[in-house]
């Protein structure tokens, strides 16, 4: 029993061994207080960066949204063609319809046929 635990540690050891392992610190983009800054250079550096992130993400939420009203006006469009659509067919059958209407009347006010009264 004693081995099939220590089987068990093993990896466990290793797995966390691993996740522990130094990672290399990323520059993560945004903004950043620049107001620490001893320097005048370093300041000046960090106020640029602020400005150069805030610059990507104006353009990028632009682009997204621009995006979106495409494809808004796409399916605007689509629409448009489809209520076109429906609008003809109903013209269609009003028309049908008045003329059904037509075509009833027309019978009721006809005299019977000769035939029909003997």
């Amino acid at each position: 029993m004693q081995l099939r635990s220590a089987s068990v540690h093993v990896p466990m050891l290793l797995l966390a061994t691993l996740a522990a392992a130094p990672v290399r610190a990323q520059d993560v983009p945004g903004i950043e207080i620049c107001t620490v800054e001893k320097t005048m250079e370093r300041r000046t550096s960090c106020l640029q960066s602020n400005v150069d992130f805030l610059q990507k993400t104006i353009t990028k939420l632009n682009l997204d949204h621009q995006q979106k009203l495409d494809a808004a006006a796409r399916q605007i469009d689509a629409l448009k063609t489809s209520v076109a659509g429906l609008q003809k067919t109903i013209g269609d059958l009003q028309a049908a319809q008045a003329k059904t209407a037509e075509d009833v009347k027309k019978k009721q006010d006809a005299p019977p046929p000769k035939d029909a009264a003997k």
